[in-house]
């Protein structure tokens, strides 16, 4: 059964405690995000302070009308506003050019800002309501301490933070990982982070290419086919003086080589590497009867690694003693809506280890494996 949503006093307690400048979590269609009044450098430093986020890390600003699109970004570039119009309200963070003068705090003074127009009822509630006191953006990042593994449930809010941080919503969040992030700011279209809507799915929108930053650092320079199409493209731009080979990428929220990490170390393999190290484990097996998938069960071996696997013939028991085991879902959407879910489940376990197997090649894949490769970066424990 859904859990009712927040009701119209609660919705506007929350507006309130922004317009105040508190902070306020809450829950969106992608993760819970802790919020606070974009345009007030002393509130949004509070998140700073809590999350133990680095204040050079800009964040995203969340808005729910096309008036508040004009209050922080100018110049916008006619493919941004096509990507509006198909994805918004939805989990499209786009970097735009900055208004001078707003939101300095949560841009990190950064001359771009990332904008956002979630499709969740709690959080366009929230937003709408905010705007009629006078909050055009709420500065957002994910509601957990930095670097930490996301919450999608209001449960995990208040795991990080204590009872006192007011949570609007209790439900889970539908897609279960943050927003794909396009930087709009380099004359031509530029996927900074993977997300629920993949890079075929813009770049069917836009009719043409969307470039990854990987790809253009691989491709500068080499391929003269391309450099002729970025041509092209910067020509036909509302921003031809900017030059998408030469610039740098603008800071964007989520994209550290080590993020999304849970207390266990992460391995990231293959089945069969998790076959053959499962089987070299030489301790005893769990007695007969042992629930694979269950989270605690009396009389038994404490559990000490877990495992998240697709392929059946890693699933399937007798388990090495201490070992639990966890059916990934086969498909991508499924599998981003439990992600972080199911990190923090097996953190609560205390397990020192977390095998995961990873996830098939493709653009509809490529924002669970965006996640699990940072979370399992080599840098998490350092």
């Amino acid at each position: 059964m859904t859990p009712p949503g927040p009701s119209k006093t609660q919705v506007q307690a929350a507006a309130q405690a922004l317009h105040r400048g508190e902070l306020v979590a809450f829950a969106t269609e992608t993760v819970y995000g802790l919020g606070a009044d974009a345009d007030n450098d002393q509130a949004v430093a509070q998140i700073f302070k809590l999350k133990g986020r680095p204040s050079n890390h800009p964040l995203i600003v969340h808005i729910a009308h096309w008036d508040c699109v004009e209050h922080y970004a100018q110049h916008i570039p006619a493919f941004a506003k096509t990507l509006m119009q198909a994805f918004w309200p939805g989990a499209l963070t786009l970097i735009l050019q900055k208004r001078p003068g707003v939101a300095r705090g949560a841009t990190a003074q950064e001359a771009s800002i990332g904008l956002r127009w979630p499709s969740h009822p709690v959080a366009l509630a929230l937003l709408n309501e905010a705007r009629l006191l006078g909050v055009q953006g709420v500065a957002a990042p994910s509601a957990n301490r930095f670097g930490r593994v996301s919450p999608t449930r209001a449960a995990h809010v208040r795991d990080e933070f204590g009872p006192n941080l007011m949570v609007l919503g209790t439900q889970d969040c539908d897609i279960g990982i943050e927003s794909t992030i396009v930087d709009c700011t380099r004359g031509v279209p530029i996927l900074l982070r993977p997300g629920l809507i993949d890079q075929s799915a813009l770049e069917k929108i836009l009719q043409g290419r969307v470039l990854r930053q990987d790809e253009l650092d691989q491709e500068l320079n080499v391929d003269a086919a391309l450099d002729a199409a970025l041509d092209a493209a910067l020509d036909a731009a509302d921003n031809p003086g900017s030059n998408a080979r030469h610039e740098s990428a603008p800071k964007a929220s989520g994209t550290l080589a080590s993020h999304y990490a849970p207390t266990a170390r992460v391995r990231l393999l293959t089945a069969a590497q998790i076959a053959l190290e499962l089987d070299a484990i030489t301790v005893q097996r769990r007695p007969p009867g042992w629930a694979v998938g269950a989270l605690t069960k009396p009389h038994t071996p404490p559990i000490t690694m877990a495992i998240w696997a697709r392929a059946a013939a890693v699933r399937t028991p007798p388990c090495p003693s201490g070992v639990m085991i966890r059916p990934m879902p086969t498909n991508p959407r499924d599998c981003a809506h439990t992600l972080f879910a199911t990190l923090r489940d097996f953190d609560a376990l205390g397990v020192d280890e977390i095998w995961i197997e990873m996830p098939p090649q493709g653009p509809t894949w490529a924002g669970v494996l965006d996640r699990l490769s940072r979370a399992s970066h080599m840098d998490t424990k350092n």
